[in-house]
């Protein structure tokens, strides 16, 4: 019973399936991460990560079990426990809280699900920038508060969704590049890695750097200041890493750098901080999310208006059918976007009012979001789905607008009339002549121009019947539209790379597709 998603690649990147495997992707990585620290055993982790798949678990029967300790990591940590053997088994969650796993689960998810979103807002993106420079010079009616105003073309509309669509690709592309793991243990302080690792004497971790480069223990850093003399989980004098590290952090940190394996595991970002109660990454994601169901949602509605029988000027190639009307071909991708645009702000208001969460860690607070986050990337990605396939079958009816300049007999370019006669009359008188001469129009049925002249004889003796002809002609007061047209189709989606993420998180371990150079023509990729 949810058309814009079903069958879309959103649906199924964001099931109870896919969040599963997602939770046991974050669980086999962490582990995968301590591995490579010398924390676990290298056949501990080939373990856990082949034991990590999601259709050896009954989701239903997590979420069943997930009551009693008010979150589904609880019991998968005891089935993925069970499944590993008596050898893997104590490595199994090892250090981490359940926030920790559920958090990268999530951002896993979102990460997944923008991927795809990001593919169908380039194919819309493309399909405007088409119809866009096809239709650049071609005229019609603009239209503020439900009425005519001045003429317009439809390129520049059609550029101004493609701007919208642009914007939204942006946010989310920015939101999916500072996507972070999470990591803290029980209260952000990452205080049982280093534990454990001291329990078990660390036989592996001395010595032991991460992959970027950094010191080791017992070596100097970059400064060549010493490294600590007391174990993996020592906090006494610390080397800076070298140049390029991810925040600067210390190298020689134990559970700075299981953060930095464990980001480098997945296609994720690293955090500066654990962010259990800093919510940023959510709240953001949140807004990124209902803004791009709004910025589809205006192109959505243009469409519905624009389609109606009276008006006639755009179409939905291939629209459905009615249950009772026969003759009916109604304009459903763009309705099922403006759903979304209505649904959206709710869900994202709730993930914003999680900011609010006290403590290290929250009761309530991270628990409302899961469902949220969930049906946000749902919507969105379905609106993304139908708004690409609704602007790459979207007809165009020219003669429509054409014939649409001419309804109200004039008055559409009442404005140009109000500049053309301002040095003639005077601006005051002018703008009195243009007021009575409309209600006149309108009042009589009669053109503008008969009832200026019915209003001001003298004009035919200002204006040569050539200048009046200019003047009452729609299509030729579109002023600067077909160049503010050009200007929008120069621009491309940004590169996430260079885009500044509120977000306190590093570069992603891997960058999100679409950031390939665009053409100069149209800005595409």
């Amino acid at each position: 019973m949810a058309p814009v998603r079903a069958g879309s690649a959103a649906e199924s990147a964001t099931g109870d399936t896919a969040l599963l495997q997602a939770l046991l992707d974050a669980e086999a990585a962490l582990t995968r991460a301590q591995a490579s620290l010398g924390l676990a055993p290298a056949a501990v982790a080939a373990a856990v990560t082949e034991a990590a798949r999601a259709g050896r678990f009954d989701a239903r029967g997590l979420a069943l079990r997930a009551r009693s300790g008010g979150n589904p990591v609880i019991p998968l940590v005891a089935d993925l426990t069970d499944a590993v053997g008596p050898e893997a088994a104590p490595y199994v969650h090892r250090g981490a809280t359940s926030q920790d796993i559920l958090d990268t689960g999530l951002m896993l998810v979102a990460a997944r699900t923008i991927d795809a979103m990001l593919a169908d807002l380039d194919r819309t993106a493309r399909a405007l920038a088409m119809a866009a420079a096809e239709h650049r010079d071609t005229p019609m009616p603009g239209r503020t508060l439900t009425q005519h105003a001045v003429p317009t073309t439809f390129g520049l509309k059609v550029a101004g969704w493609r701007s919208l669509v642009l914007d939204a690709r942006d946010r989310l592309s920015a939101v999916r590049a500072a996507l972070p793991v999470q990591l803290g243990g029980a209260a952000g302080t990452l205080a049982a890695f280093a534990a454990h690792a001291e329990a078990d004497g660390a036989p592996h971790a001395e010595g032991t750097a991460p992959a970027t480069g950094t010191t080791t223990t017992g070596t100097s850093g970059a400064a060549g200041a010493p490294g600590p003399t007391s174990g993996p989980g020592s906090h006494g004098p610390e080397a800076e890493s070298p140049d390029g590290a991810a925040h600067g952090v210390p190298a020689t940190d134990l559970g700075l750098r299981l953060l930095a394996a464990y980001a480098r595991e997945l296609p994720l970002a690293e955090p500066a901080l654990p962010w259990h109660t800093l919510r940023t990454p959510v709240a953001d994601l949140g807004s990124a999310c209902a803004f791009t169901c709004g910025a589809l949602g205006k192109f959505a509605a243009d469409v519905l208006v624009l389609s109606r029988s009276e008006v006639g000027e755009v179409g939905e190639g291939g629209g459905g059918t009615s249950s009772a009307m026969p003759h009916k071909t109604n304009p459903v991708r763009a309705t099922l976007v403006a759903a979304t645009a209505r649904q959206a702000p709710a869900l994202a208001s709730t993930l914003l009012s999680s900011l609010a969460a006290e403590d290290e860690r929250p009761p309530g607070a991270w628990h409302a979001e899961w469902q949220p986050v969930r049906e946000l990337l749902r919507l969105t990605g379905g609106a993304a789905h139908a708004a690409a396939e609704l602007a790459e079958g979207l007809q165009v009816f020219p003669y429509r607008m054409h014939e649409h300049l001419a309804l109200t007999e004039g008055l559409i370019v009442s404005e140009r009339f109000t500049v053309a006669l301002g040095p003639l009359l005077g601006r005051a008188r002018a703008r009195k002549l243009l007021d009575a001469a409309s209600r006149k129009a309108v009042d009589e049925g009669i053109t503008l121009d008969e009832a200026l002249e019915e209003e001001e004889p003298a004009l035919r003796e200002m204006l040569s019947g050539e200048r009046l002809r200019d003047l009452t002609d729609p299509t030729h007061y579109t002023g600067s539209a077909p160049a503010l047209t050009d200007r929008a189709l120069r621009r491309g989606p940004a590169d996430p790379a260079t885009t500044v993420a509120s977000a306190p998180t590093a570069a992603p371990t891997a960058a999100p597709t679409g950031s390939e150079d665009t053409t100069p023509e149209t800005g595409e990729r």
